[in-house]
């Protein structure tokens, strides 16, 4: 029995000592693992992907490869993997003034490539003093006293930098939006069509075209679809070769007209006025009051309707239908009052008080505004 306890005991202590190793070489070889890893990326960072070629490629008419290398700050035996492509990207914009676009690529195991291509003048952005010459990306090219012939001319951005070599900018964060939608929709286009383009207010903005269409775009949400929208229509046979105002109406729809008035939104009803007459069938004007002439206007309607007189001779007289000549006289009195009324319609449809004045036997007289000429 002592015998086969023993044995027993044993057996278990083997086990143990299995799992232990087994534990032991998983943590052995984590920690190789580890040291390989370490060292093989030390030895990359170091002595692997070294940099043996830079290639350049792209349109470059100002500069030559040399100084296009020289400016991405890139050197030959510079390690791939700790190369910062985005920062020597950048490098060569600010340095290169024409240099448009760069782009850095690694081409492993030991080659780098860098594409550029040139600035083309596209817009003058004029602000007030002067001009900018802008890239067709919106990088200043140079800050000029005068318009570049044959470019777009965009009014209203107000750049906050003049300075060549950095991209136009404005203060307004809307009119920046705008701006880089108009000039990219722009460019996409690829055509001259457009001479001026008015951004002072970004939310109207006016584009006039070289053949006398002014297009009313509105805000520069959709700007490459308006634009393509305007096209269409002056492409139709019933507008081509006609001159007047294209308006965008709602976001989807563009109406033209010759000329510059309201645009109608379907849907709305047209409301007809109808002139307003008195009864006369005179066409009422209206005007400015005069509280003095109506006081006195009053006071003598009120008298005749307390009174009325013992003789009275009215006249309409209308030599040419109320617009050229026409006169309303009233010659009526009192046997001890007299009202005298000189009073006149004249034919620029105005009405003339020359001389008005209340008499009575007293050998009193008061006179109200004797020489005024009141018009309704």
């Amino acid at each position: 029995m002592k015998d086969v306890e023993k044995t027993n005991v044993e057996r278990q202590n083997s086990r143990k000592r299995i799992r232990r190793r087994k534990r032991m070489m998983n943590v052995y070889g984590l920690v190789v693992l580890l040291l390989v890893l370490t060292a093989g990326i030390t030895i990359s960072y170091t002595f692997l992907f070294n940099i043996n070629e830079i290639r350049v490629a792209g349109q470059s008419d100002m500069y030559s490869a040399e100084e296009i290398v020289a400016a991405s700050g890139i050197n030959k035996g510079d390690n791939l993997l700790r190369l910062d492509c985005e920062k020597s990207e950048q490098m060569i914009l600010d340095s290169l003034l024409y240099v448009e676009t760069a782009k850095v690529n690694r081409d492993f195991p030991s080659s780098l490539d860098i594409t550029v291509t040139k600035c083309i003048p596209a817009f003058n952005v004029n602000y007030g003093e002067g001009t900018l010459l802008v890239s067709k990306k919106g990088k200043i090219l140079a800050d000029n006293g005068f318009i570049t012939d044959g470019l777009p001319i965009i009014y209203g951005f107000d750049p906050a930098d003049h300075t060549p070599g950095k991209a136009a900018a404005s203060e307004n964060e809307h009119k920046n939006d705008a701006f880089h939608e108009l000039i990219s929709s722009m460019t996409a286009k690829n055509d001259n069509s457009i001479m001026t383009v008015d951004m002072s207010d970004e939310h109207a903005i006016i584009v006039n075209y070289k053949n006398g269409m002014i297009f009313k775009m509105g805000n520069w949400n959709d700007v490459e679809y308006k634009l393509n929208l305007a096209d269409t229509v002056m492409q139709d046979e019933t507008v081509k070769g006609k001159k007047g105002y294209l308006t965008m109406i709602g976001t989807k729809q563009c109406s033209f007209r010759t000329s510059d008035g309201p645009v109608a939104v379907p849907g709305a009803e047209e409301a007809t006025t109808q002139p307003m007459t008195d009864e006369y069938s005179f066409p009422v004007i209206k005007s400015e009051h005069d509280p003095k002439q109506e006081e006195m206007l009053n006071d003598f309607n009120n008298n005749r309707a307390t009174t009325e007189p013992t003789t009275a001779a009215q006249q309409w007289t209308d030599n040419s239908g109320y617009n050229d000549g026409s006169q309303w006289s009233d010659n009526s009195y009192q046997q001890d009052n007299q009202w005298t009324d000189n009073s006149q319609w004249t034919a620029d449809n105005s009405w003339t008080d020359q001389s008005t004045q209340w008499s009575d036997n007293s050998g009193d007289t008061a006179n109200y505004d004797s020489n005024s000429v009141n018009q309704w």
